[in-house]
């Protein structure tokens, strides 16, 4: 059982006989009132998207998901070819099931399946992976100490921002649950 006050991006439970991952959530403190927790759902099983506040105190059956070690291979024609990294079967996967994965994996790179009773809903990256930059405005020599950011993007299309210091054609580590900057490697 999990109760709404643990909620975090991307547990899953079981509600109204349907399996529910979190995409974003809030905890509500109001002034006056009890607290709650607001949040963005998506349906497992057909991908609807579902805005639902709860009372933190609200208890939840914990979805059991699968994760697979898989490695992503290419992308054709809009499907994404994944391998089962044990028994060498390839998946593939659409859009719609890699969600914002998608920005953060190249080829080649081990990720997690996820799956609900055999069908696929998703895709976990690394939590930190290392990307090059492929696109930002030069920096400036002294521009270090001011801590002030610039749009980047990196070679799988994700936009990034980075401190004014990061050029095009490094190679910068990026935290995946956060889509944040964390240093050049």
């Amino acid at each position: 059982m999990i109760m709404a006050g643990d909620f975090r991006n991307g547990t899953t439970f079981e509600m109204d006989g349907q399996v529910y991952r979190i995409v974003e959530f809030q905890h509500v403190k109001p002034g006056k009132g009890a607290a709650f927790v607001r949040t963005k759902l998506k349906n497992v099983m057909n991908g609807s998207v579902l805005e639902k506040t709860f009372n933190p105190t609200e208890k939840y059956e914990n979805a059991q998901v699968d994760r697979r070690e898989m490695q992503y291979l290419y992308e054709d024609s809009g499907l994404y070819y994944f391998m089962d990294t044990e028994t060498y079967e390839q998946e593939p996967l659409n859009k719609d099931q890699l969600g914002d994965a998608l920005l953060y994996i190249k080829e080649n790179m081990n990720v997690k399946v996820l799956s609900y009773k055999g069908n696929v809903f998703g895709v976990e990256p690394p939590t930190f992976v290392e990307l090059e930059i492929t696109e930002t405005e030069p920096g400036f020599k002294g521009d270090t100490a001011t801590g002030a950011t610039k749009p980047a993007i990196v070679e799988t299309g994700a936009k990034v921002m980075v401190p004014l210091f990061v050029n095009q054609g490094e190679v910068i580590r990026i935290d995946t649950r956060t889509g944040e900057y964390m240093e050049r490697v």
